[in-house]
């Protein structure tokens, strides 16, 4: 085994806030002007954290998706799903739902009756993975894990702790199966924590800053900064000095070409017609039909 080598930082975006379904706010740090996506991930948003007053919760009522997986995970408070294909559910505190849209859903998210009813806090992210081409017009698919199924593993001196959502950090494995390779990991450093996490040199890789302030390198990123790694290295090392609480993602590029309109991500824009055309016609179902 050689020398691992750490990656070093290409970009740093400070995510901004943006209205998105019925006026819910989401902080986005890619799609934008400065980066397009980042092959296989399309899209992350962050939905809060927002103390809503009752009545006041906001969500995103019937859409569609072709062609890709919405990967959701809530910190704080509840979201209720609904789809076309006869899917409902509820996805709590520390729950993740990975959707396979694949070949077509018509899907409905929101804050949850309560949250709606009484007001409360609602905060958690929502990821958008690309499927590679073989796989666009699979049948749909559901992944529903509770808190309590998602490992976590804590590092030697306690003071990094790292929820696995898919792939495998600080020896403990994700429960998920992903149709792309990918590293998904909520990672919580203490003041003083460093750490480091080994990553293929052939994914992409990039960090989101949830709070508090993370060292990259020579590079300080704080709060809603996405923090983007080059490919020259086979490990990330994050440290902290005060503690921080991030995302740290990484996935195999499908190196396909993308083509996307709103909620359809095909690989050319005939199957992007396709997509709306099979949409308009009711070929995607109905929810509560």
């Amino acid at each position: 085994m050689g020398e691992m080598k750490t990656r070093s930082v290409v970009q740093l975006v400070h995510a901004t806030s943006q209205p998105e379904g019925e006026g819910m706010i989401v902080t986005r740090p890619f799609p934008t002007a400065h980066l397009d996506q980042l092959d296989p991930f399309l899209l992350l948003d962050r939905m809060g954290p927002v103390s809503h007053g009752p009545g006041e919760a906001k969500g995103a009522p019937d859409h569609p998706h072709r062609g890709f997986e919405t990967v959701t995970y809530i910190l704080e408070g509840a979201i209720e799903h609904e789809d076309s294909q006869g899917n409902r559910g509820r996805i709590g505190a520390g729950d993740v739902q990975w959707m396979t849209a694949g070949s077509g859903v018509i899907h409905s998210e929101m804050p949850s009756e309560e949250l709606r009813r009484n007001g409360g806090r609602l905060h958690g992210f929502q990821l958008w993975v690309n499927l590679p081409r073989r796989d666009k017009m699979m049948k749909p698919r559901y992944q529903e894990l509770r808190a309590a199924e998602i490992p976590t593993a804590t590092s030697a001196d306690g003071k990094v702790t790292v929820t696995v959502i898919a792939g495998e950090s600080l020896g403990t494995t994700a429960t998920i199966d992903t149709r792309t390779p990918i590293m998904y990991f909520h990672v919580r450093m203490a003041a003083g924590a460093r750490f480091t996490q080994p990553i293929p040199e052939t994914y992409n890789a990039f960090a989101f800053v949830i709070g508090g302030e993370a060292q990259f390198g020579d590079r300080s990123a704080r709060e809603n900064d996405a923090v983007f790694f080059e490919n020259d290295g086979d490990e990330v090392t994050i440290a902290s000095e005060d503690g921080a609480e991030l995302l740290l993602l990484a996935g195999v590029p499908l190196n396909e070409p993308v083509t996307r309109y709103g909620p359809f991500v095909m690989n050319t824009s005939a199957e992007i017609r396709q997509a709306m055309f099979d949409y308009q016609t009711g070929k995607f179902g109905e929810i509560g039909a």
